[in-house]
């Protein structure tokens, strides 16, 4: 019973995003590394594009769809949840949740 107390006691920890004003400098600085991430990609389709077209030729419209789509896709998706793993690390945030399995707490 005197975990469950001492666990109920804790006071709460914020994380530097419950500020209204540095979330929007790190929310901002998140959208700007999508930005930049969206022109990378951007460029790496048309140089992969381009070289699969001097590889093969016009083989199929569909493989070129597909190859935009798929490099697209990775990169962009890697990009967002590694973007998100910095924001989340970078404000406090990992550092702001309760672990009830932390032996530490009691």
């Amino acid at each position: 019973m005197e975990g469950v107390t001492a666990y109920i006691t804790l006071m709460p920890r914020f994380s530097n995003l419950d500020d209204p004003e540095y979330a929007r400098f790190a929310w901002g600085r998140y959208w700007r590394l999508m930005g930049w991430m969206a022109l990378i990609t951007l460029a790496v389709i048309v140089i992969s594009l381009a070289i699969l077209y001097a590889m093969n030729g016009m083989v199929s419209i569909h493989l070129y769809i597909a190859g935009a789509l798929g490099i697209g896709f990775t990169m962009l998706l890697t990009s967002a949840l590694m973007g998100l793993v910095f924001l989340s690390s970078g404000t406090g945030h990992d550092e702001s949740i309760d672990d009830a399995l932390d032996p530490d707490v009691s």
